[in-house]
């Protein structure tokens, strides 16, 4: 049964097609696995262990009676708690949230659904998204499957951490500033941030509508490449919803990068980068380079404007957004009050938790008159100021490598007192989504401790197909090179 939950999607994929497995013997592998190890890991915040199984058995029957069926069929996976679902909850972490069940679903959960994966249930995360660490749920704390002593990041942290802990084949979450691939660096899984618009935002709980990207975690690159086919659809339903160019699993796979040529952003390797971590990401040039990837030095002088940016930029934008859960129309009521005023003070009060608080805060004030031109419109100018670099970058470049974060998984609490030092971690992220281009996280070696160190590969807008076709040429080699394992 354990020897299931190992397996790739990849390799499901093939065992069903032959007809070695079913559908029902995976999903009940990975039930069984969620129910030995996930009151340990907190991954999950609700099961759908009932339809799940209701789906395989489908599945099992199209299947035996010689229906053509998709890569992700009778495939066991999980979403992130911010995604509306009919069947269970949508909290987004939170108590303002913790009964609400959305009257429709997601898009990209009817697209699961069309293409018949097997939905475990619903991760934990992040309140409203905001964090690094999965610290700041209402509901509970998900732990490092590498390590329990460790944060997983975030803020989809419960997604990465289903699919290090063999508790989900792969997993669905979202990323604002990082919140895909920081957490994918820290477990040491695959994680990808697809172009803006690529993937539909309709029916994801908003954080930062500009910046908001919903995208998976794999356990390999080539999974990655299975998955995202199916999500990146253009939807109606999304105004930012864009046509994506279609990629070749072929090219992917021929592991052949000779010539391409790969940007090192000698600002992402200064001050405040952790040694090891370093250390691992010219290692994994040095690899480029030895396939026959061109390897060059660059400067990035916007970069350093990044993260204030950011940070005014979607607090901002989470200021507008979260002023929808008032106690009136949905979510979390405060049961005592005098007034209209009392009513929506207590419910915003109570429903949400500090680091909310702290963000709306901070967006209300840069949105406030007097402070309008002084912070937030400065802060898009910064924005074009990075677009207009990343995209004069690549104009001779094919990819850029940086590092995911500065340091790897750090413990429990090393933040919860320090918010700017849970902030200044996304300083290797928040780029991209500033940018809206796409980015995915590959393990590239361990730390002293055994903690997983990430790799970014960030491509140009709705080139995907090439940080897959370099990431996976990339981990192949790695793996044979025995760098991708604790020594």
């Amino acid at each position: 049964m354990s020897t299931l939950t190992k397996l790739t999607l990849a390799e499901a994929n093939v065992l069903l097609n032959q007809k070695q497995i079913s559908s029902e013997e995976l999903t009940n592998a990975y039930i069984a696995k969620i129910k030995e190890s996930d009151n340990e890991i907190n991954a999950y915040l609700h099961f759908a262990f009932e339809t799940a199984g209701e789906t395989a058995r489908t599945v099992d029957q199209l299947r035996a009676s010689g229906e053509k069926l998709g890569t992700l069929a009778g495939i066991p996976m999980a979403i992130k708690d911010n995604m509306s679902t009919l069947e269970m909850p949508t909290t987004c972490g939170s108590k303002m949230l913790e009964n609400y069940h959305a009257p429709f679903d997601a898009t990209v959960v009817k697209q699961l659904k069309s293409s018949r994966a097997v939905v475990l249930g619903k991760l934990n995360m992040d309140e409203f998204a905001m964090g690094s660490t999965t610290e700041h749920s209402y509901f509970k704390k998900t732990k490092n499957p590498v390590n329990l002593d460790r944060v997983p990041g975030g803020s989809s942290g419960g997604s990465a951490a289903a699919v290090a802990s063999d508790e989900a084949l792969y997993t669905l979450g979202s990323d604002t500033g990082g919140s895909i691939r920081q957490p994918a660096s820290f477990c040491g899984v695959v994680g990808m941030k697809p172009t803006y618009g690529s993937i539909s935002r309709y029916g994801l709980i908003a954080f930062a509508s500009s910046l908001d990207q919903i995208g998976p975690f794999t356990k390999t690159v080539e999974d990655m490449a299975l998955v995202l086919p199916h999500l990146m659809k253009k939807d109606p339903m999304d105004s930012t919803s864009l046509t994506s160019p279609e990629f070749s699993l072929d090219q992917i796979r021929k592991r052949d990068i000779k010539g391409i040529r790969v940007a090192l952003p000698v600002d992402f390797m200064e001050e405040g980068i952790d040694e090891e971590v370093k250390a691992a990401i010219l290692k994994s040039a040095k690899t480029l380079e030895a396939m026959g990837a061109v390897v060059e030095t660059v400067s990035l002088k916007s970069l350093k404007h990044a993260l204030p940016a950011y940070y005014i930029i979607s607090s901002a934008e989470a200021s507008s957004n979260l002023a929808r859960f008032d106690g009136i129309k949905y979510g979390y009521r405060h049961p005592e009050f005098d007034s209209l005023d009392t009513l929506y003070s207590r419910s915003r009060r109570y429903g949400f938790g500090d680091e909310v608080k702290r963000r709306i805060l901070l967006g209300t004030y840069a949105l406030s008159s007097g402070y309008y031109d002084a912070y937030y419109k400065k802060a898009l100018k910064v924005k074009t100021l990075i677009m207009n670099e990343f995209e004069m970058l690549f104009q001779h470049y094919d990819v850029v490598l940086a590092p995911v974060a500065p340091t790897t998984a750090y413990g429990f609490d090393d933040c919860s007192e320090d918010a700017l030092k849970m902030y200044l971690g996304d300083i290797y992220t928040v780029p991209v989504n500033i940018a809206g281009l796409p980015a995915i996280s590959i393990n590239c070696g361990f730390d002293k401790d055994g903690m997983p160190i990430g790799m970014q590969l960030i491509g140009k807008h709705f080139d995907e197909g090439m940080l897959l076709r370099v990431g996976h040429a990339y981990e192949l080699e790695a793996k044979e090179r025995g760098q991708l394992y604790v020594k």
